[in-house]
């Protein structure tokens, strides 16, 4: 079974083996043997029952740990499932596979929080955010396969820890009010936009409502939204492009047990929270997730 797509760098393999209860399993293999005869070449995968399960329940560990933390950040702040759990992930899954899986439960955890915190719904707030979003989606999943996710993450890492902790430590947040419903049209578009490339559909609109000056509720109920209509459309696509394979589900089935009870126990604190103590969290959270895409990105970009 060939592993990954065009575009992606990833030195793992990936295929399905059998164990010896007869079970398949779709786990990350380290090396791979190759015999030819004549001009045909066989690839052959070791499988879990080989290579013992050791490395198959650390990945499986690692996958339900990744879900636990993120559910419960996203809970209390509405967002930033891919960013934490992604720091998580990196180190282990391949790419392709931790963009599905941090979308979904991303949108999971989103549908948790409708039911626990429910703050209303203002179409005309939202709706340039979501005609952006639905703009951008597309783009991002089109880019996927092509670009190199540790630069990206290199990128967008860097960003959050310079403009996070300085926003953190003024005294007095700058409040922006140019570009009105155009500029939310704007943001919107770049939340889509990392939405298809992996699930981080909250960030950038997450940051522009706290500049924004939005009430905690009101920026509640905008992410909220957003979020859970950009990751539908997003999970949706990656369904349709065949990004959703069925060796993904047994991983799928991990990740929503795992983050459910975290997921509601973030949403229930939140519901606690004074406006500066939430506004404090985020931007702590939006740095603290910096890092965690720098130190995932870094050491394999300068190896």
């Amino acid at each position: 079974m060939r592993a990954g797509t065009r575009g992606w760098r990833s030195s793992r393999r990936w295929a399905m083996g059998r164990g010896t209860s007869g079970v398949e399993h779709f786990v990350p293999l380290a090396c791979h043997v190759e015999r030819g005869r004549g001009s045909t070449h066989h690839t052959i995968e070791l499988s879990p029952a080989q290579k013992g399960w050791s490395q198959v329940e650390t990945i499986y560990l690692l996958t339900a740990l990744g879900a636990v933390v993120a559910g419960f950040v996203q809970g209390l702040s509405g967002f930033a499932f891919g960013l934490v759990a992604m720091s998580f992930w990196a180190w282990a899954l391949e790419p392709r596979l931790a963009a599905c899986l941090a979308v979904f439960g991303a949108l999971t955890g989103q549908i948790v929080a409708a039911v626990t915190v429910r703050r209303g719904f203002d179409g005309k707030l939202l709706a340039p955010f979501l005609i952006g979003g639905l703009a951008g989606v597309p783009v991002g999943v089109w880019l996927l396969p092509h670009l190199d996710m540790q630069g990206f993450k290199a990128a967008l890492g860097g960003l959050l820890v310079l403009w996070c902790p300085t926003m953190l430590l003024s005294k007095h947040l700058p409040k922006l009010s140019f570009g009105g419903r155009y500029a939310d049209a704007v943001v919107g578009m770049a939340g889509g936009f990392l939405s298809g490339m992996g699930g981080f559909s909250g960030t950038v609109p997450t940051l522009w409502c706290t500049l924004r000056g939005f009430q905690k509720d009101t920026q509640r109920s905008v992410i909220q939204n957003f979020n859970l209509a950009m990751l539908s459309v997003t999970l949706g696509i990656y369904g349709v492009n065949g990004l959703i394979t069925r060796e993904v589900l047994p991983f799928f089935a991990i990740v929503a047990p795992a983050m459910l009870i975290p997921s509601y126990l973030g949403a229930r604190l939140y519901i606690g929270l004074s406006e500066a103590r939430f506004r404090q969290i985020v931007l702590s959270l939006l740095t603290v997730s910096g890092l965690g895409l720098l130190g995932s990105s870094l050491p394999k970009l300068l190896a």
